[in-house]
């Protein structure tokens, strides 16, 4: 008996604790402020574990992703809503992405190989909580985030001259 008041004493005292320093407002949430290590790790694990759980859910079924004509509209697509913030072949992020965000976006090129189609298409349709990703599923059917999905896991692969010459070979196609 002694222990479990002990117990519930200690949980209570750090849920008290805990609201205290929510309250305060101590905590700089200021995007040109860093988080400290165990803040950094619990939003990133949240986050990884989130998306692992969530993308295996089985109704998300990739269509053929190497589809050329999936490809030229995910090209389309990521040129007009994301070079800015994750770059592409042979092209920085924008100066916003490199300064502005925190945390800043991933520059794709190097990172989309880490993820599966299934994780890829779950981040685009659904974003990120305290990021600058937005939720596109919100204006995007899924068969337009397939094919950003088709082109963001080609750019690891793709040369700067083949990103130019997609963009010769989609002059012309609009996406809402």
């Amino acid at each position: 008996m002694k222990y479990f008041i002990g117990a519930a004493s200690m949980v209570i005292i750090i849920l008290i604790g805990s609201f205290v320093f929510i309250y305060s407002g101590l905590y700089n949430m200021s995007a040109t402020s860093h988080h400290n290590k165990l803040t950094l790790w619990m939003i990133n694990t949240l986050r990884d574990k989130s998306m692992e759980y969530h993308a295996n859910d089985p109704s998300i079924n990739p269509p053929d992703l190497s589809d050329t004509s999936l490809i030229k509209i995910g090209y389309v697509h990521y040129r007009k809503m994301c070079v800015g913030c994750h770059g592409a072949p042979g092209r920085d992020q924008g100066e916003i992405a490199q300064k502005g965000f925190y945390p800043h976006p991933p520059l794709l090129v190097k990172t989309a190989k880490e993820f599966t189609p299934k994780q890829l298409f779950w981040i685009i349709k659904n974003g990120y909580k305290m990021t600058a990703m937005p939720a596109f599923g919100t204006t995007h059917s899924d068969d337009e985030i397939w094919a950003l999905v088709s082109i963001v896991q080609k750019l690891p692969s793709i040369s700067k001259e083949q990103f130019q010459l997609m963009e010769i070979q989609t002059k012309g196609m609009t996406v809402e």
